[in-house]
């Protein structure tokens, strides 16, 4: 197939680098029975056959979603921040491994580094991770996946390693709220990172119903 990457919708993406697919935030379907409507195509599994690896940046969810993460095909790597580990082993094919920033992880031709993300790691009442993450994701190009976060201190620090930037630009709902990059604040983003490209997710998927 070569490489590429492909949108998936809200922050779900697969990338296809150097033989090994990696997917990001798998969310196929809609949220809160239904109350969070999903307003983009479906997600085929057959376009997923072959993964290595998925990467998981948080536990809200529109990022951990457990009935996605049932249906991923094949017996993909999960990498996932501490504290999270549980919930994902319950429901995943393959194996688990919790991460925090700066830990860094082989797949195949590929090395996965955990980043710090400015944002709540809150998933329930009950499971909490250690924090919220990005991946810097490095094989023949370097590609960073920022998952959900706003700006932090540390992102300059990124500069001159990354070819490929995907930033989070909005939402699903009317205000996005603290831990959150927008339009004006995704360009600052680039302007500290330097990417050669920069493509914005995480916008356009999900609406409230009604």
């Amino acid at each position: 197939m070569g490489d590429r990457l492909t949108f998936l919708g809200h922050s779900t993406v697969l990338l296809d680098l150097d033989g090994i697919r990696v997917l990001t935030d798998p969310l196929f379907g809609h949220l809160a029975g239904g109350a969070i409507w999903r307003h983009a195509p479906a997600v085929l599994s057959d376009a997923l056959e072959g993964l290595s690896a998925v990467f998981i940046s948080h536990g809200h969810l529109d990022h951990l979603d457990l009935a996605s993460l049932r249906v991923l095909p094949g017996h993909p790597v999960l990498v996932v921040p501490a504290g999270l580990g549980r919930i994902v082993a319950g429901v995943a094919h393959g194996v688990v491994h919790e991460v925090r920033a700066g830990d860094r992880l082989d797949v195949g031709a590929l090395t996965l580094e955990a980043v710090h993300a400015e944002h709540g790691r809150r998933r329930s009442i009950f499971t909490t991770a250690d924090g919220a993450l990005g991946v810097l994701i490095a094989g023949s190009t370097s590609i960073y996946f920022a998952g959900d976060t706003g700006l932090f201190p540390a992102m300059g620090q990124l500069a001159g390693r990354v070819d490929v930037a995907l930033l989070p630009v909005g939402g699903w709902g009317p205000t996005l709220g603290r831990g959150h990059l927008d339009p004006r604040t995704a360009a600052e983003a680039v302007a500290q990172i330097r990417p050669a490209i920069a493509t914005p997710i995480h916008w356009g998927t999900l609406y409230p119903r009604g």
